[in-house]
């Protein structure tokens, strides 16, 4: 089934718990700390997946999370890194923040990689917390936890040529015809129910075609296969207008219909080079492909898909148009990155009750750390709250001697 649309919550692998350990050994007494650190949690990574068309595979998947770091261990023993998850997505990808919408990355070139969420920082272990003045720490560090995002995939496909008409204009039997695509044919709209691709090969050159299907009245506003499949005609060099002069009534109106909804769609699709193909002249009358032709300007080639007359023609229209126009490129867009938060940074608020409550990066490492009832890492946390600031900011907010300060779950009482 084709699928061009996901959104997926994704997080990456929290931080491996640091460890708390004493080296024991028979006729060594006092052998020291020798915790290890936790290992980094894996990270969730992007990359394009050439052979992918569709986003398929995030159909029934909704929650895909990177492994965790490993704690760490006795005898110095680090804690693993945890493995990234890597997702493989179609090239033409666009990676998009579920909340703001912000892009945070287009997936445009076949070797694009890209490190969406980073894991979690490893938790040190109590080895690295000995110093000359605290010889024995009790105390290590919990790894860094990490947080859930939902994000959107939204493939939009890539290709030079776009052919674009009404259902049953013939547009999948020339892509037939014109490429290697073996895309479903018959006699009723909307036989085309997914975008298809198939690259044409002349003598000198190729260049890759896309059938965009769904294109009726009113598509731009949601009628018929509404605008689910317009977004793959954003990434075309060339618009092939694929025009059925042989049953219709008035092609130029239906020619007028098609237009409407693009442009509607996507103003700037108006900069797009269009080449019209009237399609069905076996069967057409003469004084319908005349009238067309003095309504409507442009490049007009008329074709048979069936017959293949005119195609020839029509191919190297196609090849010299597309040599005239500039390279595809990714779309311009500033970056969307998931914040980076300072480690240092911290706040002091004021609860109901009076205590002061301190939140933020640095509050959150250190309780990660700090084991309340031990003596060597409480005096390291105050040692921490001086060296980063907080003390003096404390003091600035009005704490005194006897007031209640609280950290998360934690509260103890000033002295100063």
């Amino acid at each position: 089934m084709f699928i061009d649309r996901a959104k997926i919550y994704i997080k990456a692998g929290d931080g491996g718990d640091g460890c708390t350990s004493f080296y024991t050994e028979k006729y060594v007494p006092n052998g020291g700390p020798d915790g290890g650190d936790g290992g980094d949690g894996g990270s969730v990574v992007i990359k394009v997946n050439e052979n992918a068309t569709s986003l398929s595979e995030f159909r029934f998947g909704k929650h895909y999370r990177a492994e965790n770091g490993g704690n760490g261990a006795g005898k110095n023993r680090h804690g693993k890194d945890g493995q990234d998850l890597v997702l493989s997505v179609p090239r033409g990808t666009v990676v998009r923040d579920a909340e703001s919408g912000g892009i945070i990355a287009d997936m445009y070139y076949p070797d694009d990689v890209v490190t969406v969420l980073r894991g979690g920082i490893g938790g040190k272990g109590n080895a690295r917390f000995k110093s000359s003045r605290r010889q024995a720490p009790g105390f290590s560090q919990k790894g860094e936890p990490t947080k859930e995002r939902a994000i959107v995939l939204e493939l939009k496909t890539i290709a030079d040529v776009g052919l674009v008409g009404l259902p049953n204009a013939g547009k999948s039997t020339l892509l037939s015809v014109l490429t290697r695509a073996n895309p479903k044919i018959a006699s009723y709209p909307f036989t085309t129910l997914s975008p298809n691709l198939g690259v044409c090969y002349t003598d000198d050159d190729s260049f890759t075609i896309a059938d965009i299907p769904g294109l009726i009245e009113g598509a731009a506003d949601g009628a018929g296969l509404g605008h689910k499949f317009l977004r793959h005609i954003d990434r075309t060099r060339l618009i092939v207008h694929v025009v059925d002069i042989s049953t219709y009534d008035d092609a130029v109106k239906d020619y007028m219909t098609v237009n409407s909804e693009l442009f509607k769609y996507n103003e700037e699709l108006k900069s797009v080079p269009q080449i019209i193909a009237l399609n069905k002249i076996d069967s057409a009358e003469s004084d319908k492909i005349e009238a067309f032709k003095k309504s409507v300007s442009g490049d007009i080639y008329e074709i048979s898909g069936i017959t293949h007359s005119g195609l020839d023609k029509l191919i190297r229209a196609i090849s010299i148009k597309l040599k005239t126009l500039p390279p595809p490129t990714p779309i311009e867009f500033e970056p969307f990155k998931y914040e980076e938060v300072d480690p240092e940074s911290y706040a002091i608020t004021r609860a109901d009750d009076g205590a002061f409550v301190l939140s933020g990066a640095l509050i959150e490492k250190l309780a990660r750390t700090v084991v309340l009832e031990d003596r060597d890492s409480f005096m390291y946390f105050q040692r921490r709250l001086d060296v980063g600031g907080v003390t003096k900011s404390l003091k600035k907010a009005g704490i005194k001697s006897g007031d209640t300060v609280r950290i998360l779950d934690t509260e103890f009482t000033y002295e100063d």
